[in-house]
């Protein structure tokens, strides 16, 4: 049986308490979908970065998933010519 790579990319920044994430989705023919995830670090709050890693790559991932998921609905609705009223997550 084949096997099938796609690659997820995570660019993570952090600007004066907020950590922006970009994950790229790669290898899914020629499609490239992109992630976005945000997270801001409250002032009154000790400044811990990998915690404002790890919400905004949840968020970019999360906000990938969803992409995907469209994307699915979109492809089976095409192959079926019937519209996707629920797809399990």
């Amino acid at each position: 049986m084949p096997t099938t790579t796609w690659h997820v990319e995570l660019d993570i920044t952090e600007r004066e308490r907020v950590t922006r994430c970009e994950a790229r989705l790669t290898g899914k023919e020629s499609a490239v979908l992109v992630g976005e995830g945000t997270a801001r670090a409250n002032p009154a709050d000790e400044n811990v970065p990998y915690i404002g890693d790890e919400l905004a790559v949840a968020r970019a991932l999360s906000d990938l998933s969803h992409q995907l998921l469209n994307t699915a609905a979109m492809d089976i609705e095409a192959h079926t010519h019937q519209p996707v009223t629920r797809l399990a997550v």
